[in-house]
């Protein structure tokens, strides 16, 4: 009886994992016919690439293929591309991280539940608003003539400037205009680990004479180190991937200085230029991939040590 039960068990496991494989089949197949076949085509990078001739045809690169890395590297502009795609991306990181954390911390202190409901309901509605939209909204409100800011500024005697055309603002309006976009779509996750904080610790800590801000830093601020931990990891594995969108939209003349970053470079050289140069793309790509993953490595390894908190 005992062996016919096992049978049955082990009969059913095999279903139940026959079942769930077909399940996953078709990602399986998605994933690697479009995100692992593909990646052959990296090979571009260390060749002069020739449409003409193809991807295997084409010759290797000069310099013992690593010609197109050189020349990346040995770019004039080099270090101005890197500089403002590394500021961009810090303060973006810094504002995107710690502002959604304080959002989500004062929604928890909301205790009348509709009025909590609005506001994280208005909070969310610009993350679903197009870049374009978003992009053409800064246009016209900062416009010189009949932007709302400019009349603003010329209503308490001030002058207004083209600040989209300034190089020193463009940071600035990226980032406040990136804030009120995913401010409340950023703090989702942690007003979810909010809501399961024992109610019984704050009852103690309340019973102790702690007060409301000493609650919050002694509680509920612990409770979602580790969800910031690992979205503090994956945002700097992410740090030179500068969203290309939106920062190409608001480029002008006057601000190029300024917004010129690797992934408006790639597409310059490989889409703009009269000569599309796709394997100088593909290594610059590559550069920004092996980076990005040192970095990932890198804050993981410094995450795990010091909180002990980690990807993997």
């Amino acid at each position: 009886m005992r062996n016919k039960t096992l049978r049955k068990n082990k009969l059913s496991g095999y279903k139940t994992t026959i079942i769930l494989t077909a399940i996953m089949l078709p990602a399986i197949i998605y994933v690697m016919l479009f995100h692992y076949i593909p990646l052959y085509g990296l090979i571009i990078a260390f060749k002069d690439y020739n449409s003409w001739q193809g991807i295997f045809d084409s010759p290797w690169a000069s310099m013992g293929g690593f010609k197109h890395f050189i020349d990346f590297l040995t770019l004039p502009d080099f270090w101005n591309i890197i500089w403002n795609t590394l500021s961009l991306s810090i303060v973006s990181l810094f504002f995107g991280t710690v502002l959604p954390i304080c959002f989500a911390l004062t929604i928890n202190e909301i205790h009348g539940k509709h009025f909590k409901r609005i506001v994280q309901t208005l909070s969310y509605a610009p993350y679903f608003i197009s870049t374009v939209i978003v992009v053409g909204m800064a246009f016209s409100f900062l416009d010189v003539d009949k932007g709302m800011i400019s009349n603003v500024i010329k209503v308490f005697g001030g002058t207004p400037k083209d600040l989209m055309n300034e190089a020193n603002a463009f940071i600035a309006i990226y980032v406040i205009t990136g804030i009120w976009q995913g401010l409340g779509w950023g703090a989702i996750i942690y007003v979810g680990t909010l809501a399961n904080v024992d109610e019984n610790l704050h009852e103690a800590a309340v019973l102790d004479g702690a007060n409301r801000f000493q609650r919050i830093i002694h509680i509920n601020l612990p409770t979602i180190i580790p969800i910031m931990t690992i979205m503090f990891i994956m945002n700097v594995g992410n740090l030179l991937n500068v969203g290309f969108e939106k920062v190409y939209l608001m480029q002008t003349a006057g601000n190029m200085s300024a917004s010129r970053i690797i992934t408006t470079y790639t597409y310059e050289v490989s889409l703009q230029s009269n000569i599309p140069q796709f394997s100088y793309a593909t290594a610059i790509g590559i550069f920004n991939m092996i980076v990005n993953l040192i970095l990932l490595v890198v804050s993981n390894i410094i995450c795990k040590k010091t909180n002990g908190t980690s990807l993997w």
